[in-house]
């Protein structure tokens, strides 16, 4: 039942906010967002987050280790699970056009307790992601110069304590665009994005010239003992559940390969972050976040034909870090290192700002609802941006970068963002059900046939991940599940009766 404001709410971790009460807190002046977006400007940051130094390696690294030339399947089997995952987000971001993307639409469908949750692991997500990329740019930079016959040392010395200048460079720039508004860092996306895109379309055309279809048999090699050894920590959760042995290649390499190439599409969901930010929300999210996802995917396959058709898989796997630069190597096109390392350079430009942008959003979404402190919340008046919490989160990514080996937490990122898509997915027949009456600008067709299998193809990929990987997961939850016991549940503006609070809260016990 509803519950008048000023009132206390029942303590439970199902309370769950109404979706016109996510609306009015949008209408905050000290909490309020400008709409500028276009749907050009979401497929374009869709496109910039996707399209990262992970382009020209990803691939080359599923074909070498997992799949051999059958990770063109991989990448669609992951192109169309993160198709419908992206869906269910596009008619929940039609519906609830609010910052705070999986959080926020969990919020109003299954409760509290699993939007803090997912706000928990968003954080986690869009943490590490923005940190790995600024390591890894700072990294590319420096191998570009040695390129170029320029060699600059990529770190200095505070106090004993080693920095590496590139990352902490990279987001502070970022950090600032953002703070002064989010149409200006979306122009300046723009230029890159493109930048980006036409060096990769140079370089596929420039492969084809090398392809031999010989190299494309056998499409699915054969099966075979992984030579990386039987730990449990270092196998598929699932396959260790099974006691099957650690294998490569085969149908399950396929799987395997998909869960690894999965990462190329994480970051559609920080698009959906930007919903409170964007014009005619209900006709732009969906039309640009499926927009995006149709061209990264198409990049994406264009650059696994390639690589796999230039050089045989074997000679890709003789590599340390196989990627598209060592097909070219291989094949004696050494010219084609540089352009692919200013490539990478700029894609990992724009990944850095899409992610700081989406990082921000999510903590200020939990902020707003009081599940993390109300004053990270306040917007600026003149530039209509949370520009304190930008900093703020742009330092901490900064120093993380700057200071640390995070891109060993990797995987991290893609398990944070597959537990998102899995509760979305489950959430949008939630919604329909308890909400029928609600306007939605998009559905998702066939529901709930789809979303059900949206959720459990994400599920199915989570468990293609490492063992170590959902033992580190599990550490973070735990740690989330002591913040939101000993500050969120009793801070959070819905408990304190601040809120309104949605109907036939108690169907969900």
């Amino acid at each position: 039942m509803e519950h008048s404001r000023g009132q206390s709410a029942p303590r439970s971790i199902f309370r769950r906010t109404s979706p016109e009460d996510a609306l009015a807190a949008t209408h905050d002046p000290h909490r309020q967002l400008r709409r500028t977006l276009t749907p050009w400007d979401l497929a374009v940051m869709g496109v910039a987050v996707a399209v990262g130094a992970g382009i020209f390696s990803v691939g080359a690294t599923a074909a070498a280790n997992y799949a051999g030339p059958a990770v063109i399947v991989s990448f669609v089997v992951a192109a169309i699970v993160c198709g419908l995952a992206i869906m269910c987000y596009a008619e929940f971001a039609s519906s609830l056009p609010i910052a705070g993307s999986a959080y926020t639409f969990s919020y109003a469908t299954m409760g509290e307790g699993v939007a803090w949750v997912i706000g928990w692991d968003l954080i986690l997500e869009m943490l590490l992601a923005a940190a790995v990329i600024a390591k890894f740019w700072g990294v590319y930079v420096g191998d570009a110069l040695g390129l170029f016959g320029l060699h600059v040392p990529m770190s200095f010395h505070v106090g004993g304590v080693s920095v590496e200048w590139g990352p902490v460079l990279v987001v502070a720039i970022f950090t600032t665009l953002l703070a002064i508004g989010t149409r200006l860092s979306t122009r300046v996306n723009a230029v890159f994005t493109a930048l980006k895109v036409g060096i990769t379309l140079f370089v596929v055309v420039a492969g084809f010239a090398y392809v031999k279809a010989a190299n494309y048999h056998p499409f699915v090699p054969p099966s075979q003992p992984s030579t990386a050894g039987t730990s449990a920590l270092h196998q598929s959760l699932f396959g260790w559940l099974l006691g099957w042995a650690p294998a490569t290649y085969g149908a399950a390499g396929i799987l395997s390969g998909a869960a690894l190439v999965f990462f190329a599409f994480i970051g559609f969901d920080v698009v959906a972050t930007t919903a409170e930010e964007t014009k005619d929300p209900q006709r732009t999210m969906p039309r640009g976040m499926l927009g995006g996802l149709g061209v990264v995917t198409v990049l994406y396959i264009l650059v696994s034909v390639v690589v796999t058709g230039m050089v045989p898989y074997t000679e890709l796997a003789k590599s340390a870090s196989p990627s598209l630069t060592t097909a070219f190597v291989l094949v004696g096109a050494t010219w084609a290192g540089k352009v692919i390392s200013v490539g990478i350079v700029l894609g990992l430009t724009s990944v850095v700002m899409v992610l700081l942008l989406g990082l921000t959003r999510i903590v200020f979404a939990m902020s707003r609802d009081g599940l993390l402190p109300r004053g990270l919340s306040r917007t600026s008046p003149r530039f209509g941006t949370p520009a304190r919490l930008q900093v703020g989160a742009g330092v901490v990514v900064a120093l993380i970068a700057g200071l640390s080996q995070v891109h060993l937490l990797e995987e991290m990122i893609n398990i944070g963002t597959l537990s998102a898509f899995v509760l979305v997915s489950f959430g949008v027949p939630v919604l329909r059900k308890l909400r029928p009456d609600l306007p939605r600008g998009f559905r998702v067709p066939w529901s709930p046939v789809l979303p059900w299998i949206s959720g459990v193809a994400c599920l199915w990929l989570m468990l293609n991940l490492t063992t170590l990987t959902w033992l580190r997961f599990a550490v973070w939850l735990a740690v989330g599940a002591v913040v939101y016991a000993t500050y969120s549940y009793r801070h959070s503006r819905l408990g304190r009766g601040e809120v309104v609070q949605a109907r036939e809260e108690d169907s969900l016990l």
